[in-house]
């Protein structure tokens, strides 16, 4: 959370990443990424990253970066 914005999490292996609706279709292209559809359904804007694409400590970063990124540019929330 950054703001009381989710910018990213993990669900078993994999990582889910809050990329916004304007980097979402450009975040499917990526090696390792898909459709986040935890509710059976896709959630546009949400990646989930599996195992082989967070390896190395370089590519996490990028996706972590990614996900605080756009978590940011949005308004906080008050909680």
């Amino acid at each position: 959370m950054s703001s009381g914005n989710m910018c990213f999490g993990v669900l078993g292996t994999e990582i889910m990443v809050r990329v916004g609706p304007y980097d979402y279709e450009a975040s499917l292209q990526l090696p390792h990424a898909r459709e986040m559809d935890f509710t059976g359904r896709s959630m546009r804007g949400m990646v989930y990253v599996d195992p082989d694409g967070i390896s190395e400590d370089d590519d996490l970063a990028v996706w972590l970066q990614r996900g605080l990124t756009y978590a940011e540019s949005l308004p906080p929330k008050h909680l």
